[in-house]
């Protein structure tokens, strides 16, 4: 009988120390670097500070493991505002890839932030990270804007919203749709 891999949710003091573990594994050969090397220690202190004040914030922490309850998957995100949550980092453990796995974390992660309420869910990845880009673009999330960032290089931002409207509103600012009647009812409401 084949092992039915199942996405599990973690609280953040569980995920965390197996995510810290397994990362190394999956990024080890990029070429981004820990921004806590950088900084000194009065700056460390005043991020922890900082982030402190962000009290409650939501933080969903999803995992698959194999049969022997080894960490093979894992996806984690966090609230940033009130209507946004970022998906900060997933991975696959190499051998366990092309299996569906990402889509199984991608999709729970989709119904969790969803369902919590927030409007946009996004993500950064690696310009040419076909393996996370392609899963999904395919899942709904679309291309929103490019950075240049000092740790990771060229980032890809996805934005994925729950609301079908304002998925729409999207295309048609890309010049992707024409604008139907909803579209031009919003716009007018709003004197645009």
């Amino acid at each position: 009988m084949d092992f039915e891999y199942k996405v599990e949710k973690l609280s953040s003091k569980e995920f965390h120390p197996l995510w810290m573990k397994s990362r190394s594994s999956v990024f080890g050969s990029d070429h981004s670097y820990s921004l806590w090397d950088t900084l000194p220690l009065d700056e460390v202190e005043k991020i922890n500070e900082l982030r402190k004040k962000l009290s409650n914030k939501i933080e969903i922490c999803l995992v698959i493991f194999d049969e022997n309850r080894a960490l093979i998957a894992w996806s984690w995100g966090f609230q940033e505002t009130s209507m946004s949550f970022y998906m900060a980092n997933s991975a696959v453990i190499e051998e366990y890839r092309r299996q569906g796995l990402y889509t199984l974390l991608l999709d729970e992660m989709v119904k969790e932030a969803s369902t919590a309420g927030f409007q946009l869910i996004y993500s950064r990845h690696c310009a040419t990270n076909n393996s996370v880009l392609i899963p999904k673009l395919k899942y709904g999330f679309i291309i929103s804007k490019m950075e240049l960032d000092d740790i990771f290089g060229v980032l890809v931002h996805l934005h994925y919203y729950p609301n079908k409207t304002r998925r729409k509103i999207m295309d048609y600012r890309s010049g992707q749709l024409a604008p139907d009647e909803e579209i031009k009812s919003i716009f007018k409401k709003n004197n645009l």
